[in-house]
């Protein structure tokens, strides 16, 4: 199940950076090294981030959300030398698309 969830996360980077201007990802295995790190991101940076930014992110009735998602997919790109991420509005609007991307798989996989 965990390899499933992993390999549905890699298809999901993959075909996101296909669809999102200023992201590439350099092959499918890659794609799978990025959902692992977008994984390990998420458990342990993401939290903190959210817990900092409580005050913004209910000042903006959770739109901050997706600011805190941009980041972490830039941080991503900044440890990854697979995956690249060209700037905040690509990393914005390729976490929206990999949201998307991701919810279909799992509605159709799930």
């Amino acid at each position: 199940m965990w390899i499933l969830q992993l390999l549905l996360t890699a298809l999901a980077a993959y075909l996101s950076a296909k669809l999102t201007p200023g992201v590439s990802i350099t092959s499918y295995w890659a794609a799978i090294i990025v959902a692992l790190v977008l994984g390990l991101l998420n458990v342990f940076v993401k939290p903190i981030l959210q817990f900092i930014s409580i005050p913004v992110t209910v000042l903006t009735l959770g739109l901050f959300l997706l600011v805190i998602n941009a980041v972490i997919i830039l941080l991503a790109s900044y440890l990854l030398n697979c995956f690249h991420v060209y700037g905040f509005w690509s990393a914005l609007l390729y976490s929206v698309i990999f949201s998307v991307i991701s919810w279909i798989l799992e509605a159709i996989f799930g």
